[in-house]
């Protein structure tokens, strides 16, 4: 839909995609290149075409189009501050049944320690679409981590979307969650067996983790006093270390903090749900880690 209204827009892929790009393809065919699996080559290119005025998305599963080309997207987009966006599908575990080499555990940590980088990783459906329009209209690097179609629809109603300002999902004044990507809804659920507890749950979807919206965490470290960070990614370097650095940073006394996510190298092989379960990302790990915070 961009793309009609913006000749400027093209889009590339390292040989992927097949089901999801061929509309893309069939309307803009001049402004369509699969350039192989070539995913360092994909960035040279595009960080040309942005330098001609393109607004060029690349786009390949989960490591490919980041860690695989991690020097050619530092100093060819990162350094020039070039208008292109990298898009990752299957973000966290959802490509399990791959193995090591398709987990995507590290990519918003490394993509956040880039310059000029703009790091994304909407809830759902929704925040995937205001997300995209987002960064069109934003000029510099952007990476925008998905995750594999049917996703749960979280948002009945858009939101106001903005890149650096977290979405309150539902406000609490004894616990906050931040979450980042899909994981929200699991969240979501752990918020409501606490609320018959007696547990009032303030719940942020932090979809932007570069730049962090530190006013709003501030605000919920104050009122509430724990806050409590879930990504399906490495807890070293993503959403939970970001806000540690922001409370290390405030001077705010007081708040409990614990970061949900990934512990250890992960060695199995299996679907998303039985890896999640096994690194205590589902409903009951979550629970269990946060029931140890309220001893």
């Amino acid at each position: 839909e961009l793309a009609e209204n913006n000749k400027n827009i093209w889009l590339l892929t390292g040989d992927l995609g097949y089901s999801v790009l061929e509309d893309f393809a069939d309307r803009f065919p001049e402004r369509f290149v699969n350039v192989g699996v070539a995913e360092q080559n994909m960035v040279g290119v595009a960080s040309g075409l942005a330098l001609c005025g393109k607004t060029v998305f690349i786009y390949s599963i989960a490591n490919f189009p980041t860690l695989r080309c991690l020097e050619q997207i530092r100093n060819d987009i990162c350094y020039h501050n070039l208008n292109v966006k990298i898009i990752a599908v299957g973000g966290g575990l959802t490509y399990g049944y791959q193995g090591y080499t398709h987990h995507a555990v590290e990519d918003l940590a490394i993509m956040r320690a880039l310059p000029n980088m703009t790091v994304i990783a909407p809830a759902d459906p929704v925040e995937t679409k205001l997300a995209t329009k987002a960064i069109v209209a934003q000029s510099g690097p952007c990476f925008l981590r998905l995750g594999k179609a049917g996703e749960p629809l979280i948002h009945k109603i858009p939101p106001d979307f903005e890149i650096g300002k977290a979405i309150l999902i539902r406000e609490g004044k004894d616990i906050t969650f931040i979450s980042t990507g899909g994981i929200l809804k699991t969240v979501m659920n752990v918020a409501d067996y606490l609320s018959v507890k007696g547990i009032s749950s303030r719940i942020l979807s932090m979809h932007t983790i570069k730049p962090l919206d530190i006013e709003t965490i501030l605000k919920a470290a104050k009122e509430t006093k724990k806050i409590i960070t879930v990504e399906e990614h490495s807890i070293y370097g993503g959403l939970g270390s970001s806000i540690a650095e922001v409370l290390a940073e405030s001077g705010i006394n007081g708040v409990r903090f614990l970061r949900v996510g990934l512990q250890n190298l992960i060695c199995d092989i299996g679907s998303q749900e039985y890896l999640i379960e096994k690194n205590m990302l589902d409903f009951k790990g979550i629970l269990l880690q946060v029931e140890k915070l309220f001893n």
